[in-house]
């Protein structure tokens, strides 16, 4: 290993049943060596784990209890940071599968359960309340690994948002019961003013029709063919009262369904059952790359000044990846800076064109040091540092 000048910037995600991102750059800084000087930088495109990263890179967490996705109560975090230099205030970054997703419902038999019709986004709203009462002026929402479908009225609830039927009374929570959705009344809503929303999302599902939240992604969260159909509907009725009540103009009712068009339509509307609808037309959020936009609030640039090599990473390496998941982006930055960027992973499916044409010089699959999944799975921590072994002598 030559010892050259500049540092080793570590920006890899999390191997997903595995290692969180945390982890991930730690069992890597390790297997470098002593002789290499490593800035860590765990990093998300958020979704899942995108909380923890941040806090790793500095952001402070923020544990409360608030509803989970069935109305039992779990322990939910968000990070937060005071104002930056040239902030007009803190920012809280709220990750939705914190309080809301699929990894807290609770377990039935073998499995998770679900509840498709009834599960809400409440929990979610309860973390952005609560930072807006601690004086958040910029709220950054990570929309991934729902278990809901209730388009985010569970969410808006939570921060003071009425649904109601046609007797004005509240409607229940959950998708399912905006079928009755009669009129939003937004008069008791906490007061917004002044406070940016960001979503930080690389879904680009509308909200309604066959690449919808329903169609592609109720089956996830435990919905049958009719109940899909059920929750499209709801959807479409959301969709049609906020756009009569309050101005989403663009969206067009025609038999009683609110085809793909206005917010409705809009790229990412559909994230996270319908979360995004709600960001869209009740917080007026800015959608944002995921990877993207949280790399550059983490200051991943800075970390680049003077770097001799990037060490990125996920759990597999394969189409997904190609499509603005986090190592992609990762190695987009790096390249914009002139620096080489290789890949960890517990498994590669890309070829090296791919892998070239993504910004990554080469990848190095825990695969390649153990042929058993599962083991690879158990002791992906010392497999990585044999790994990042490899890279030192390879690379550096």
């Amino acid at each position: 290993m030559s010892q050259s000048p500049g540092h080793v910037v570590v920006a890899p995600d999390k191997f997903k049943g595995s290692l969180s991102a945390a982890e991930v750059a730690a069992h890597v800084a390790r297997g470098l060596g002593p002789g290499v000087t490593v800035v860590t930088l765990p990093v998300a495109d958020g979704g899942d784990g995108t909380v923890e990263a941040v806090v790793a890179a500095g952001f402070t967490r923020v544990e409360i209890q608030v509803a989970g996705p069935t109305g039992e109560p779990v322990r939910a975090a968000y990070a937060w940071r005071e104002a930056a230099r040239g902030e007009p205030g803190p920012t809280a970054v709220v990750e939705l599968a914190e309080a809301s997703g699929l990894r807290v419902l609770p377990r039935r038999g073998d499995g998770p359960g679900f509840a498709p019709l009834t599960a809400t986004t409440r929990g979610t709203g309860e973390l952005v309340a609560d930072a807006l009462r601690r004086g958040a002026r910029r709220i950054v929402l990570g929309l991934g690994g729902s278990a809901s479908t209730d388009g985010g009225t569970g969410m808006m609830r939570a921060l003071g948002v009425r649904f109601l039927d046609a007797e004005g009374a509240e409607l229940p929570e959950g998708g399912a019961a905006l079928r009755e959705l009669d009129r939003i009344d937004t008069s008791g809503t906490v007061p917004l003013e002044g406070v940016e929303f960001v979503v930080a999302c690389d879904v680009d599902n509308p909200l309604l029709g066959p690449y919808g939240a329903a169609a592609v992604y109720g089956p996830q969260k435990g919905a049958g063919p009719e109940e899909v159909e059920l929750l499209e509907r709801a959807l479409a009725r959301l969709a049609a009262v906020a756009t009569h009540t309050h101005g989403l103009a663009g969206a067009v009712e025609h038999d009683g369904v609110v085809r793909s068009m206005g917010v409705a339509g809009m790229p990412g509307a559909g994230a996270a059952g319908g979360t995004g609808f709600a960001a869209l037309a009740f917080l007026r959020a800015a959608f944002r790359p995921g990877i993207e936009y949280l790399l550059d609030l983490l200051g991943f640039d800075r970390r680049l000044d003077g770097a001799r090599l990037v060490i990125t990473g996920e759990g597999a390496l394969d189409e997904q990846t190609l499509r603005g998941k986090a190592p992609a982006g990762v190695a987009s930055a790096a390249a914009k800076a002139g620096v080489p960027v290789v890949a960890v992973c517990g498994r590669c499916d890309l070829g090296e064109e791919e892998l070239n044409a993504a910004g990554i010089t080469a990848a190095y699959p825990l695969t390649a040091v153990e042929p058993d999944p599962a083991v690879c799975l158990a002791e992906a921590g010392p497999l990585l540092e044999r790994l990042a072994e490899t890279v030192a002598r390879e690379r550096l």
